[in-house]
């Protein structure tokens, strides 16, 4: 729930003598309401349907709440045509605490698809003694008289007696700032108010005072990131962004310090409604290293703010945990984001990271002008996507240099923290990206001429490796495929340095080396002509063919019996494998990797990684790839039924890591 799902409060703008909001001088807490409290109200209505076709087994509801409760979101989907108290209680409670926004979305469609049911279900718990599931019934019925049905709710109160209708409209009338917890929560000692930064107003002059910066973090501890407190708006309306954002990041920050106590934990998930792309570069490597304490909640907890801050960057670094955290259940919890996002959109993953990508504020052309007043540099890429500076002349230098006396004292100083920034944001994207091609070429993914127009020859960070790499698109001059590479205005050329156009109903997808057969040599001529250094190994890849025997064999044998560090192999889960199901004592014996046609290729590791501790074996012998001789009941050929291009990449990858 967010504040806009409240009433209004009865004057927000009401400022105190220093022109401060009032919230800000003499909070609501000071002046706390009596909240009235009307016992004897019971429930009696049983579990009904609203008749959808297949919302006939009510025997299955009492176990399906049960699964909600856990957090099953699929379960509460099968939810949604029932009623009585017991799905009344469990909506309340996911449409605030479910840490899936699609929960949360689906219990609010619940109290939209049954207004009349939720005020009669909610009443009695929203006039009960103070606690935590008054709180929430009271803000479920809030919600339903924000969404037009407040004559209904007032209808089912008044039919639990006088009583209750009056307390139910006098909740109405109450302003949103004095929906209080009945108990405040404590400001724990390691928060240290008055040695956290300031909060500039928007003015850019006037900052807090400590006293209603001690009012920001009350209110702060007293939010849930589904239903914050009403005056934090007000607080974001006033207060500077960037400012109230460091404020933020100082308690999150002191949070760590004091090692993460689970009281406090507001200082992490609060980040998600004040926080910006420099609490998303700083949350990102806090969330790869907490796994390692055994703290699986708080990486939740932290990828949720990363989702609910929303921007770019900070879906970048989600992107960044799902492909670097050293823990398999980071890495999971990660996907499970962006897998929802992806379904959210009606895209695939691949689809999903092309428009995760940030442009980092680059203009269209893929540079980056910094003004300093007197000077100016242009910022370039080079084939790895890291940054270099030019000068005016053009000369390229080593690094940006510092504002001088000359420079203008603004403009200079802005410019370094811009380019600075964009540094971190470049060394978080840069080898993800690459490695993402790198896959691509390997999967022989495929993108419409839409896409590959939009979000690689388009895109302003992208662009510089899409034209350092050899293309193919479905429909050549010729009727057939045809290479091209990608020119440096954007056009697309052939072998010759002839135009080629991409039609508009093409794919279009990474040129492979074992594809190219003659047409190698003369590609990669053009590339060296042309001083083209390319991001990863493509026209000069290592192909592997498979021999006679091994095309018929389920098993392959190059690798067996080489020793590999256990880093290099977690490397490979980058590449595409994931850690193979653990067996006895908790130990992941093998590795995968996804091959076409449903099949799956795997690797067995001796003496395996330990499910608690994945490096604790830091030595891992490999033994032979081998296939199922069986799939979907079906039998499975051998290795020589595989597409070429996907058992070269299978051998290319060990033969990576094991060198």
């Amino acid at each position: 729930m967010t504040t806009t799902d409240l009433p209004p409060t009865t004057d927000p703008a009401a400022t105190g003598p220093d022109g401060l909001p009032d919230v800000l001088v003499t909070p609501p807490w000071s002046r706390r309401r009596e909240p009235v409290v009307v016992p004897g109200l019971t429930r009696s209505a049983p579990l009904a349907s609203d008749g959808t076709p297949g919302a006939d087994a009510l025997h299955a509801v009492p176990d399906l709440v049960a699964l909600s409760r856990e957090m099953v979101t699929e379960t509460t989907l099968r939810l949604l045509p029932f009623t009585g108290p017991e799905l009344a209680d469990l909506m309340m409670e996911l449409r605030v605490k479910s840490r899936s926004a699609w929960t949360r979305d689906l219990a609010r469609q619940w109290l939209s698809r049954h207004p009349a049911a939720a005020a009669r279900d909610l009443v009695p718990p929203a006039l009960e003694e103070p606690g935590p599931r008054r709180e929430l019934a009271e803000h479920a019925l809030l919600a339903l008289a924000t969404d037009g049905h407040r004559d209904l709710v007032l209808a089912a109160a008044d039919d639990y007696g006088s009583a209750a209708g009056a307390a139910i409209r006098a909740m109405f009338d109450t302003d949103p700032l004095e929906l209080l917890p009945s108990t405040l929560p404590k400001i724990p000692r390691w928060v240290g108010v008055p040695t956290l930064p300031t909060i500039r107003l928007r003015d850019g002059v006037r900052t807090l005072p400590v006293e209603s910066a001690q009012h920001v973090v009350t209110m702060l501890s007293l939010s849930q990131p589904a239903l914050p407190y009403a005056g934090l708006e007000i607080v974001k309306d006033v207060c500077d962004p960037g400012s109230l954002a460091a404020f933020g990041r100082a308690l999150l920050l002191r949070w760590v310090d004091a090692n993460c106590p689970s009281a406090g934990r507001w200082a992490l998930d609060m980040q998600g409604l004040i926080g910006d792309d420099e609490t998303a570069r700083r949350l990102g490597p806090l969330i790869r290293s907490w796994p390692g304490y055994q703290d699986h909640t708080r990486a939740a907890r932290g990828l949720d703010v990363l989702t609910a801050i929303g921007t770019d960057v900070a879906l970048m670094h989600i992107q960044g945990v799902a492909d670097k955290a050293a823990k398999h259940s980071t890495r999971r919890l990660a996907r499970e984001r962006l897998e929802t996002l992806a379904r959210d959109t009606g895209l695939t993953l691949e689809q999903l990271a092309d428009r995760l990508v940030p442009d980092l504020g680059l203009d269209t052309d893929g540079s980056l002008g910094l003004d300093y007043g007197p000077r100016r540099f242009i910022v370039g890429f080079d084939e790895h996507l890291m940054p270099y500076v030019t000068d005016a002349a053009g000369a390229r230098r080593a690094a940006l240099p510092r504002p001088g006396v000359k420079d203008d004292p603004v403009a200079a100083p802005a410019a370094h923290q811009r380019f600075l920034g964009l540094k971190k944001d470049v060394r978080t994207v840069a080898a993800d990206q690459i490695r993402r091609l790198e896959r691509a070429m390997a999967d022989q993914r495929r993108w419409s001429s839409a896409e590959f127009h939009r979000y690689l020859v388009g895109h302003p960070l992208l662009w510089h490796v899409a034209r350092r790499l050899l293309w193919v698109t479905s429909e050549g001059p010729d009727g057939g495929e045809a290479c091209f590479r990608v020119a440096e205005d954007r056009t697309y050329a052939d072998v010759e340095d002839e135009p080629i156009v991409v039609t508009a109903t093409a794919t279009v997808w990474l040129a492979h080396p074992l594809r190219l057969g003659d047409r190698l040599a003369a590609w990669a001529e053009v590339f060296a002509d042309y001083e083209i250094l390319q991001p990863f190994a493509q026209l000069g890849r290592d192909v592997h063919v498979l021999t006679d025997n091994e095309r018929t064999a389920h098993s392959l044998d190059r690798q067996d019996g080489r020793t590999v560090h256990v880093g290099r192999l977690l490397g490979l889960v980058r590449r595409g494998w994931r850690m193979g199901k653990a067996g006895d004592g908790g130990m992941l014996c093998t590795l995968e990797r996804d091959l076409p046609g449903g099949l799956v290729a795997s690797i067995d590791l001796d003496p395996g990684m330990f499910i608690g501790d994945v490096t604790a074996e830091q030595q891992q012998t490999l033994g032979n790839v081998w296939l199922p001789t069986h799939a979907d009941g079906k039998p499975v050929p051998g290795f020589g039924a595989i597409d070429p291009v996907a058992v070269s990449e299978l051998i290319h990858d060990l033969q990576e890591v094991s060198q």
